[in-house]
């Protein structure tokens, strides 16, 4: 069986809709549901069991025949403020599945987040060396326990201390696409937007509040997660033994120019104003990401990304559909 954590959440439902796909239905799903809907995600999927992540543990090491596992859970807001739970759902209980992964021998895939990298003045290379990861700062608390779970890993890499005998880690950066509804304010700026967009309303943007960046001409690497999910995939069945891999499409888009690929997706013509950052965000804001592709490329992934706009124009399907869960 192939176990994932973070299930009924956006990349995860994603993955597990990956999984349907291509005949995988041996799943066993570890999430909690809430009251926010994020039930629907999985309402076309099919899976063996559920278990809720404080009953996870517990269930390891009583199941023989787990496959892979697939850490997608976590706390993911960039705006968090509650410390000790970030520390407790994003490092520890990771760190409890890497040594539940290296003493049992089952290979690993976990979330790892392009806000490990800060400010982008240390660049945006994947797979550095202990050393080098040392040297990030990222801006705020998820960034920081995502980075904090990075260096674990790979101080054990580089020192040989037990691991999964496949543990990889993907450095998302922008994601976007079907089941993100749950998401609240952390929805992506297109999902925000669709409706505005699509009655011909007014959609606003952060003005930019550094010099060398025009109003609007922030930038992302905006990725597709239908891709996310494919690169999952692949990293559990044919990634390397060990790696933290860049996972986005290899090139910015600025929110101005995103914004206008949603326009041209619903028929309407671009309407943008412009509002200020609000001033507790501005000192912990990245105003570019942009991921490198090379360890991805060379660690075997060929696959190409969904150009923007195209990725776009399919996501603007879902959102304008009566039914838009994947």
């Amino acid at each position: 069986m192939i176990v994932v954590t973070g299930a009924a959440g956006f990349i995860g439902s994603n993955v597990v809709a990956a999984l349907n796909d291509a005949g995988r239905d041996d799943i066993v799903l570890c999430d909690r549901l809430g009251k926010d809907d994020r039930w629907q995600n999985l309402r076309k999927r099919m899976f063996r069991n559920f278990v809720f992540p404080e009953q996870l543990f517990e269930f390891l090491t009583k199941a023989r025949d787990v496959e892979a596992i697939v850490h997608m859970g976590a706390i993911s807001s960039t705006t968090t403020r509650d410390g000790d739970a970030v520390i407790r759902d994003n490092f520890q209980f990771s760190l409890g599945l890497l040594d539940i992964c290296a003493s049992r021998g089952i290979p690993l895939v976990y979330a790892s987040s392009a806000a490990t990298y800060g400010d982008g003045s240390q660049g945006f290379t994947d797979d550095l060396p202990f050393s080098g990861l040392r040297q990030l700062r990222p801006l705020n608390l998820y960034g920081w326990s995502k980075h904090q779970f990075d260096l674990v890993v790979a101080e054990r890499r580089e020192r040989g201390l037990p691991l999964p005998p496949r543990c990889v880690g993907l450095k998302f950066f922008n994601v976007f696409g079907p089941n993100e509804y749950h998401k609240g304010d952390m929805m992506s700026v297109v999902a925000r937007n669709h409706a505005i967009a699509a009655a011909g309303g007014e959609v606003n943007l952060f003005r930019s509040h550094r010099s060398d960046f025009a109003d609007g001409g922030q930038r992302r690497d905006f990725v597709l997660v239908d891709d996310v999910a494919d690169v999952v995939l692949w990293a559990m069945s044919d990634g390397p033994a060990c790696g933290l891999l860049n996972v986005g499409t290899g090139h910015a888009t600025s929110f101005r120019d995103l914004i206008g690929a949603l326009f041209d997706a619903v028929g309407r013509e671009p309407r943008i104003a412009y509002v200020p950052m609000p001033e507790d965000l501005r000192d912990r804001y990245q105003y570019t990401t942009e991921a490198p592709l090379g360890a991805l490329r060379n660690a075997g992934y060929r696959r190409p990304f969904t150009p923007v706009p195209e990725a776009v124009a399919r996501y603007a399907g879902f959102l304008g559909a009566a039914d838009r869960y994947r």
